[in-house]
């Protein structure tokens, strides 16, 4: 994954993170129902933008504003949520400094 001009840190597993939480939102019927609702995204346009950052961020943005989809997720990942929601505002390009979930 390639980095804009230092505009915003992107971490190295931010995209790897955003693609396992796909992975666990995709495993309920009606939550990647709910996902493709609020993305505006048909299954061939999610699975052909799965390269483009705005894409991983939805799908980080999706969880943090759901906060039982997130606090599930991030006990099915082993991930803390709060590095969900970092991940999540460095993919839209917001500065991460002193996220706590």
């Amino acid at each position: 994954m390639h980095r804009d001009e230092g505009t915003y840190d992107l971490q190295d597993g931010d995209a790897a993170l955003a693609l396992q939480a796909l992975g666990w939102i995709l495993s309920d019927e009606p939550r990647a129902e709910r996902l493709l609702g609020l993305t505006g995204l048909a299954p061939d346009e999610l699975r052909a933008s799965l390269g483009e950052q705005a894409t991983l961020a939805a799908i980080l943005s999706f969880l943090t504003a759901h906060e039982s989809d997130l606090i599930a997720c991030s006990d099915a990942l082993q991930v803390p949520p709060a590095s969900i929601a970092a991940a999540a505002q460095r993919l839209e390009g917001q500065p991460s400094e002193g996220t706590t979930a």
